[in-house]
């Protein structure tokens, strides 16, 4: 009998990391999750950590100048303990643990092993963080390189279901729900009025925001983005054109929900959306357009009318052959609460915001 395909290792790889079990990435050995590991005993002489995490623990003057983002090795003057593997992880630990180190960041032969590692960290919405080849790790889940790439593969996804749902903005809706092996997250796509040969619909991409959405934080403007998407896309309906909602599920775009609370956490104390990110060691963008392609493809839309502000998804969409006929603004206005949030998506994100 043949064993699991890549995509479900890499799957299997992702519940491990979630479920605190150690994996072991071809070309690196076994890592162990520092956030979720289930074995207290642990120790190793050596840490793997992003080099955003590594740069705001001063080791950025040691970090390969030649691929300043690829993960760091560090080794300490002792052993690292799962409680101090864990100080260094969790940036929201640093008040209560400001005297680090000293830390010696180490040559990394195994770049595309570490750099698995972190974006299996990322999906499974944990720190990127790992003790490596650790003692008493117990048994480690094989994944490799190729493996992560056959589970991304955005040809994979399919549509599993579609029905009639009258909404509150058209009651002429349907949804359509999307699946792909070895995923648990299951996107969905809104069409608003009919959908017709020759006709260019307005697609808004619009990523998963629990907070914003469905609790009303005002924090981001992402209730107030979807809501204005779903009257717009009316609107198109009642004038003999269509709409189509794109609703991603990655969260905190792409880090997950757990780790997006703990960017908030950081803004509270002064830091903006991006050096909050930075100091947990996770990107600023990770949201997976290649996956909205994949999305208009199987419902046969291949030029569209783009609700966004943000000119990286024009960009994406187009390197997938979806042909953008325009981009349409989408300004909304801030609150006190979200000021800061949209200037640094404005500054630093190059959104095109006022």
């Amino acid at each position: 009998m043949s064993g699991p395909s890549p995509s479900r290792r890499a799957a299997q790889a992702i519940d491990a990391l979630r479920h605190g079990w150690p994996i072991e990435v071809e070309g690196a050995g076994i890592l162990l999750p520092v956030e979720t590991a289930i074995e207290a005993t642990a120790s190793s002489s050596h840490l793997l950590i992003s080099a955003a995490r590594a740069a705001t623990l001063k080791l950025i003057n040691q970090l390969d100048a030649a691929v300043p983002h690829a993960p760091v090795l560090i080794r300490g003057a002792e052993p690292f303990d799962l409680r101090l593997a864990t100080a260094v992880a969790d940036p929201a630990l640093d008040l209560a643990n400001p005297l680090k180190g000293p830390f010696k960041a180490e040559p990394l032969a195994w770049h595309a092993a570490a750099e698995t590692a972190m974006e299996l960290a990322r999906i499974a919405g944990i720190l990127p963080a790992f003790m490596v080849a650790p003692e008493n790790a117990g048994e480690a889940q094989p994944v490799a390189p190729a493996d992560l790439a056959a589970w991304s593969d955005p040809a994979r996804l399919k549509i599993a279901t579609r029905a009639r749902l009258p909404i509150a903005a058209g009651e002429d809706a349907e949804l359509v729900v999307f699946r792909k092996a070895d995923d648990m997250r299951e996107h969905c796509a809104l069409i608003i009025g009919k959908q017709m040969a020759g006709k260019v619909p307005l697609v808004r991409l619009h990523s998963e925001c629990l907070t914003g959405d469905i609790l009303g934080s005002l924090k981001c403007d992402c209730g107030p983005q979807l809501d204005a998407a779903l009257a717009r896309m009316a609107e198109e309906a009642e004038n003999g054109g269509y709409g189509v909602l794109l609703y991603m599920r990655q969260e905190g775009r792409g880090i997950g929900l757990v780790n997006k609370m703990r960017a908030y956490r950081l803004q509270d104390q002064g830091f903006d959306t991006v050096e909050a990110n930075e100091r947990l060691g996770l990107p600023d963008e990770s949201r997976d357009f290649t996956t909205a392609a994949r999305m208009l493809t199987l419902l046969g839309i291949g030029e569209i009318g783009l609700l966004t502000n943000n000119t990286r998804k024009v960009v994406a969409l187009e390197d997938q052959r979806i042909s953008i006929a325009r981009r349409v603004e989408h300004v909304l206005p801030p609150n006190p609460h979200n000021r800061r949030y949209l200037e640094t998506k404005r500054d630093r994100s190059g959104h095109l915001l006022p």
